[in-house]
């Protein structure tokens, strides 16, 4: 995918060049065990793909089609004023594996890409990983400094934490 509209150059470096991270940008990377076997894969996977992930976590999203691939615009609203506006650069959907990647847009507080991938190892764990590179874009993000990519880190945990929950309730309802 071209730069077009994104405001940063490496478009798609979570996918082609994962742990990269250009140089004044801040790397971010949380991995998230959400249990075993194919089972919590489709419903991680699904959760991700189609933006209840998010939602579940009180994020708005506003998208421009249910399920994420490449081109679909989202956008982010935290704390109910501060707009995200991104576009999905990169999707995933094999059998061990599931995500996408959105990059930013004129507008967002930051500049960067930020991806959500789902996968299941050979012992059959199935792991959220959440992988960024960002750095400020709003004079109020750099304002935050470290505070700011504190609580980056704090809302990539709390991804794995509700798509875990989300998971261990889809194993109840078939288990009860």
């Amino acid at each position: 995918m071209s730069v077009g509209d994104f405001t940063y150059e490496d478009v798609g470096a979570t996918r082609d060049r994962p742990g990269h991270c250009p140089p004044g940008f801040h790397a971010l990377h949380v991995r998230t065990r959400l249990g075993e076997g194919e089972q919590v894969f489709r419903r991680a996977a699904e959760a991700v793909l189609t933006w209840e992930m998010h939602r579940a976590m009180g994020v708005g999203i506003t998208a421009t089609a249910d399920r994420a691939t490449p081109g679909v615009d989202v956008t982010v609203t935290l704390a109910g004023m501060i707009k995200a506006p991104c576009r999905v650069v990169w999707t995933v959907e094999e059998h061990r594996r599931a995500g996408w990647a959105y990059g930013t847009l004129p507008g967002h507080p930051e500049r960067g890409e930020e991806a959500f991938v789902v996968d299941r190892t050979g012992d059959g764990t199935v792991w959220l990983t959440v992988s960024a590179f960002s750095r400020a874009a709003k004079w109020y993000a750099r304002a935050g400094g470290p505070a700011t990519r504190g609580l980056q880190q704090a809302y990539a945990r709390r991804c794995g934490t509700v798509l875990r929950g989300l998971c261990a309730e889809a194993g109840e309802q078939d288990h009860g």
